[in-house]
């Protein structure tokens, strides 16, 4: 008699200890750094590999673990009963409901999951091999209780956005710090997460600014603007502006000109110069965009509207400094059109788009309706404003200072009225 109790203890224990195991092997596997473990099993660790291999199919990993624990738990607890019943009779069942209670919670849960979460990578590598033998053996009861669980529990459609959204969190989490080095990075992540989400129309310099060439002009003309423009490509129409014929490339334009020694015997059209220009709708988006630059080995793209009126360019250059701010060269004109005044206001340019302006002064103005700050001003007032025209939305002041026809030039923003 002795021995069977001393022999149901023993039980009793392995069978807490198994519990521990599969509760703190939940924990570890749940918890692990994915990262991590990718960087040791491109080192060769095969624990790593084994780890990674066990949360690709997270589905079987719970369900074999869930399965395994209460089924040692289940035991436990019957074995518990008999062991009490055995020593204090029928009053033994109260003190092994209330013995396995504090042995489950306390050793098979709090201690063995407060420990793996604690140390998941070195754990979850430890306990890999066996939890992977376990998964093995339970597999076929896992599957079942799988399929049984997709059939009343349907597959979240919103999960690949509910990816991007925890991304955009954890971004956001790392940003708290007033490391300005740290906020600049945080920015750049957070500019690539939104590639997908801004048009080309949003970054792209507006044909109101774009240097374009007439291919009806006089060689030695065209050669002479070429030359003092900073930019070295140069959308070519013919006839009506809209009218996009090619790009001029002013290494191309002075080839040409070499080989005909001379401007005024330029032998080819400045069309025939010109390479055929690369046409793309304005709502093609900045992912899209930078693709199909890095495919058709492109830096320079004409935006053209659903009718295919000339709106615009965009540059490889415009979509990387979307991510990492701007990019200054040698042959960059500053742009002026935000200057800040005595009473703590901002004169803005009516063609500043909204984006640049929330990010030099922090702000959060919506740019989902409107490109520049003139066209927000035009989308929230629902009317051409007059000068001196004042507007309150978005918890800014908004003045009209400048207006030339129905254009807004110069607009005063501020947080504050004044």
């Amino acid at each position: 008699m002795l021995s069977s109790l001393w022999l149901l203890a023993l039980t009793l224990v392995l069978l807490i200890v198994a519990s521990a195991l599969f509760s703190s092997a939940e924990t570890a596997l749940t918890a692990v750094s994915d990262a991590r473990m990718r960087q040791l099993a491109n080192q060769g660790n095969r624990r790593a590999k084994v780890v990674e291999k066990l949360r690709a199919d997270r589905e079987g990993l719970i369900g074999s673990i869930l399965i395994g624990n209460n089924a040692v738990n289940v035991l436990g607890s019957a074995l518990a009963t008999s062991f009490a019943i055995a020593l204090f009779g029928e009053g033994g069942l109260v003190w092994a409901t209330i013995g396995m209670t504090v042995l489950l919670v306390v050793f098979a849960e709090v201690l063995p999951k407060t420990y793996a979460f604690k140390y998941a990578d070195s754990y979850a590598l430890r306990i890999a091999p066996i939890l992977q033998v376990v998964v093995r053996a339970l597999s076929p009861l896992s599957v079942g209780i799988n399929l049984l669980t997709t059939q009343i529990i349907r597959p979240n459609p919103d999960s690949n956005e509910n990816h991007e959204e925890e991304l955009r969190g954890l971004i956001e989490l790392q940003g708290r710090d007033d490391n300005a080095y740290e906020r600049e990075h945080i920015a750049m992540l957070s500019s690539i997460l939104d590639l997908s989400h801004i048009s080309v129309e949003a970054v792209m310099t507006h044909r109101a600014a774009v240097s374009i060439i007439n291919a009806d002009d006089q060689p030695e003309d065209i050669l002479r603007y070429v030359l003092n423009s900073p930019h070295t490509r140069h959308p070519v129409f013919s006839g009506k502006s809209d009218n996009i014929v090619g790009v001029l490339h002013v290494r191309d334009l002075l080839r040409a000109v070499g080989k005909a020694e001379t401007v005024m015997i330029l032998p080819e059209a400045v069309q025939n110069i010109a390479s055929d220009a690369y046409f793309i709708p304005e709502t093609t988006s900045l992912f899209d965009q930078l693709q199909a630059f890095r495919s058709r080995r492109e830096h320079f793209s004409v935006v053209v509207d659903e009718y295919g009126d000339f709106r615009g360019i965009v540059t490889l250059e415009d979509i990387l400094e979307e991510i990492v701010g701007d990019i200054d060269d040698e042959h960059d004109i500053d742009i002026t059109g935000l200057t800040q005044q005595m009473d703590g206001s901002w004169l803005v340019d009516g063609n500043i788009t909204v984006r640049d302006l929330n990010r030099a002064l922090g702000w959060h103005l919506p740019d989902k309706d409107a490109v520049t700050v003139a066209g927000l001003v035009l989308f929230e007032s629902r009317t051409i404003p007059s000068s001196d025209q004042e507007f309150y939305f978005h918890e800014t002041w908004f003045r009209i200072v400048k207006r030339r026809g129905n254009s807004i030039k110069t607009i005063k923003v501020s947080k504050t009225k004044n």
